[in-house]
């Protein structure tokens, strides 16, 4: 069509010029023009004129209002591929590693690293975090670390990322580590890591085993009779060649050994006779020694060594690190409806789909669709895309269903919850009117704005129109990297992460997929997205509408990998609606349940997704983290006095400490925080600060806290632990607590764990804080050292102008003289802010109470009890180079 548009165009210009031309110079007159001139008429222009009008209207309309994806035969798509050898109903029975053996190991690995920097160093670790198995990285040095905690293992597997390190270990280390595995029964993995000198049947030192380096390597196959698979499934061949050619193989001389996986060399072309297979993994079943291995000839840049890990990890540490073979998959189709014209679905593109679904039915039981339509476009295609939508509604049934907004505009561009609700009713309506089913109780939000960072209006309007309890993105807690991606619940709703699959709005054919068809077939065979199923139980996929049309790229990717799955995968594939695959995923991840807030501000997804109503340049850049009756409130008061530092308005339950990381106040969401923080309308120039005295010993506290404040100072503040511990109990006393009421300090500080609860808890309360090493160590896991100040409370009383000296340069804020801003009250017994040369302004009344002596058994109780605290503490403030405050060297002098 295109080209014969060309052609008319082309056709018109001669005959114009050659009639001008008879006219003028008929002499010269071609013959073609004369046949014209005498068979044209101006009727039969006209007629002409007009045909050829109405035909340039029909084909502006139909392709060039539409992208040229229209033009694309929708016949020649893609087909899925099947490789597969075996059939699904030879499906193996995947070996269970669990022993009834009484183990003494923790289900931990310890990675030996040649550098933190090493590529297949970082390689392992970010496997194992993608499926979430707990490890420690070591760097290869002339010792081993602790390997055992009283008589337990604290690893269940140890490995090497050079199988050369590990093999030249000196002796002392090397039968010191032998003896750890062969007691705790512990299992090593070792990588062959390349070389510049080529190997040939070189010995491995220490073990009758021979390898052959650097080489060149194709078509993998697995050793079906392995005892070490269980992910992985034998049976297929991996043809072509194998990534890189560094490759190391093995040949054993004792039956210790077994090929776990073999391949050929790269330039070996005879017959099938002569060809060799070679040994890139093995293992060592420990017969000689009694340490069980699994070696590697290559790194994990292979994809099926990375399965081959996983497996080689649950075998060594006898099932206590097998990963389940249960994998949960939902593919939700966003923007229904939505689309320009020439990318939307045509009634064959819906028979595909069902088509489809059905295929994928037989390999993933419960697996359907799940549609979210935004109806405000629906019948806003071409006649054809306009049948396509009604042959949705046609089969609704055999789809699931969810809600978009209205008309797929972003939630947080609205700050009005009744728009909101608006938009979420009409949509709703219009399904009630068509039979859209509206109780899926799941909804996604267009561009995952609103979700997270979370916009508080989004979720109240989902609650009251839909009731939703599920959604998903995949932007908590960040876009990148995706194996960090984490779940959340929040105001009721649970909030699943959502995984990518290499398919967006704009890929529509397979010539023009970024990379081309290659990159998208080696995601699926065994790459990204092979990787991405293998890694999460449960995978919630995000495609759109467009997918399914054009080229119905997203129907030929999950048909593929699927079938990829079970030709090499033992995994059990399954389907449910989002409420019972979110119900499950926080059986799964109880410890997601509770968010972890960061600040919009440092990611610039985050911002574009974030209402601009909204701040984070106020967020505070000091907090002071107590512990409690050390005289935070004072340092509070004092800080408040310095004109650059501004303090959080006050809350109205809990005065001045907003109490935001450590209790339920963190579930109500990061709106609330920033509510006691609103911008500064005259000075840019100020810094915030807040005071939460329970801070210090939360044990959720630094975590959530560097989340969101992570450029944040930190400032502790420490005292006498037995004097804090005397002066909390006084405390609670004065304010009617009936346990500290009904008995004194010295049963409270030495009641044991058969004591009634309550009793318990006291005294927790106030010995615990006291603990002050214990605590600093958790806030400098977080924060590092540089950010933390450790102010001396006795110094803070006794001469406050001092201590605040050190802590503005610590702050690095203008220097302002508190020797003439504070002044000592001798009723209250300390400094407090001079009003005038005679009067002082001080803290209230709860605020320096004079309490009776601490009685002597009780002092001396608390001197034993904390000395083992206080020489940490001592010792940690020494390698921190921080001064040592007297106290605490009275302290440990009183103990000897």
């Amino acid at each position: 069509m295109l080209d014969m548009a060309g052609e008319s165009r082309g056709a018109r210009t001669p005959l114009l010029e050659c009639g001008d031309y008879a006219h003028t110079h008929k002499t010269a007159t071609p013959r073609c023009c004369i046949w014209l001139a005498s068979h044209v008429n101006v009727r039969k222009c006209v007629a002409g004129i007009m045909l050829l009008s109405v035909l340039t209207i029909f084909f502006y309309t139909y392709y060039v209002t539409m992208p040229l994806t229209s033009l694309v035969w929708r016949d020649r798509v893609p087909r899925p591929l099947s490789q597969c050898s075996l059939l699904a109903s030879q499906q193996q029975t995947a070996r269970d590693h669990r022993s009834d053996a009484r183990l003494r190991i923790d289900a931990k690995v310890l990675v030996i690293a040649e550098s933190l920097y090493s590529r297949l160093g970082r390689d392992i670790a970010e496997l194992l975090v993608a499926n979430r198995i707990r490890y420690k990285v070591e760097v290869a040095g002339k010792s081993l670390p602790v390997l055992t905690t009283l008589d337990k293992g604290r690893y269940g597997v140890i490995v090497f990322e050079s199988l050369s390190k590990y093999a030249n270990m000196d002796k002392w280390n090397r039968e010191l580590l032998d003896k750890y595995c062969r007691e705790y029964s512990v299992g090593v993995v070792g990588f062959a890591t390349p070389g510049e000198e080529s190997l040939v049947g070189a010995q491995l030192k220490g073990f009758p085993l021979f390898m052959h380096t650097n080489l060149r390597l194709k078509d993998a196959a697995l050793n079906p009779a392995s005892p070490v698979l269980r992910l992985a499934r034998a049976g297929e061949t991996a043809w072509g060649s194998l990534p890189g050619d560094h490759w190391t193989v093995f040949r054993a001389n004792s039956s210790t050994y077994e090929p776990v996986a073999w391949a050929l060399r790269e330039n070996d072309y005879g017959t099938s006779e002569d060809r060799m297979p070679l040994a890139t993994v093995v293992q060592d079943h420990g017969r000689l020694d009694g340490v069980q291995r699994v070696l590697f000839g290559s790194g994990l840049q292979f994809w099926l060594h990375r399965i081959l890990f996983l497996d080689a990890l649950s075998y060594l540490s006898h099932g206590q690190l097998s990963l389940s073979l249960d994998r949960w998959i939902l593919v939700d189709i966003d923007d229904i409806f939505v689309g320009e014209r020439g990318t939307r679905l045509h009634e064959e593109d819906v028979s595909a789909l069902l088509a489809s679904q059905t295929a994928l039915q037989r390999l993933v039981p419960g697996f359907r669709f799940n549609l979210g339509f935004s109806a405000k476009y629906y019948h806003h295609g071409t006649i054809l895309e306009n049948r396509g939508d009604d042959a949705l509604l046609k089969n609704r049934e055999h789809f699931n269903w969810f809600c978009h907004m209205w008309n797929h505009q972003q939630p947080h561009l609205y700050n009005n919850v009744s728009q909101l609700e608006t938009e979420m009713t009409m949509n709703k309506q219009f399904a009630i009117e068509h039979g859209i089913p509206t109780n899926s109780c799941y909804s996604v939000s267009p561009h995952h704005s609103g979700v997270y960072p979370v916009h508080e209006p989004l979720y109240e309007a989902w609650r009251k129109v839909w009731d939703v309890k599920v959604t998903s993105t995949e932007e908590y807690p960040h876009l990148r990297p995706a194996r960090l991606r984490r779940g959340f619940r929040h105001r009721g709703v649970m909030v699943l992460p959502r995984q990518t699959c290499g398919l967006f709005t704009h890929t529509l054919l397979l010539e023009r997929y970024p990379g081309g068809r290659q990159r998208l077939d080696r995601s699926i065979q065994g790459g990204e997205l092979f990787q991405t199923v293998i890694n999460n139980p449960i995978n919630v996929f995000m495609t759109h509408m467009s997918n399914y049309g054009n080229d119905r790229l997203a129907l030929y990717t999950f048909e593929s990998v699927v079938k990829f799955l079970r030709c090499w995968t033992n995994v059990r594939l399954a389907s449910a609606p989002p409420l019972a695959l979110a119900e499950k995923y926080f059986q799964l991840r109880p410890d997601e349940l509770n968010p972890l807030w960061g600040n919009p501000c440092d990611d610039i997804r985050h911002r574009r997704i974030w209402s601009k109503s909204k701040w984070c340049d106020t967020l505070p850049k000091i907090l002071v983290i107590g512990p409690q009756k050390t005289g935070s409130t004072a340092l509070y008061t004092f800080l408040a006095m310095h004109p650059t530092l501004v303090p959080n308005l006050p809350s109205p339950t809990t005065y001045e400490e907003l109490q935001f990381f450590n209790n339920n106040n963190y579930l109500k969401g990061l709106d609330w925080y920033l509510n006691f923080f609103p911008p500064s309308q005259s000075n840019n120039t100020q810094i915030t600060f807040e005071k939460s005295a329970t801070y210090f010993d939360g044990d959720l506290v630094p975590r959530r806290a560097h989340a969101l404040l992570p450029n944040a100072k930190i400032i502790a503040i420490l005292i006498s632990p037995s004097k804090r511990a005397y002066s909390w109990y006084q405390h609670i006393r004065s304010h009617g607590d009936p346990i500290a009421n009904n008995y004194t300090f010295h049963t409270v500080i030495t009641a044991n764990d058969s004591s009634q609860k309550s009793l318990r808890d006291l005294r927790n309360r106030c010995l615990n804080p006291g603990k002050y090493s214990h605590y600093l160590e958790r806030w400098l896991s977080e924060y590092s050292a540089h950010q933390v100040h450790i102010l001396d409370g006795s110094l803070l009383r006794t001469e406050p102008a001092t201590a605040m000296n050190t802590l503005q340069k610590f702050l690095k804020i203008p220097h302002l003289d508190y020797n003439k801003l504070l002044k000592y009250d001798a009723k209250k017994g300390f400094f407090c802010q001079a009003v005038s040369s005679e009067k002082t302004k001080c803290l209230g009344k709860s605020k320096g109470r004079i309490y009776p002596p601490m009685e002597d058994r009780s002092a001396k109780f608390l001197r034993r009890y904390y000395t083992p605290h206080n020489t940490a503490l001592s010792k940690l403030l020494v390698r921190l180079g921080r001064p040592v405050p007297q106290w605490l060297k009275e302290e440990l002098t009183a103990n000897g």
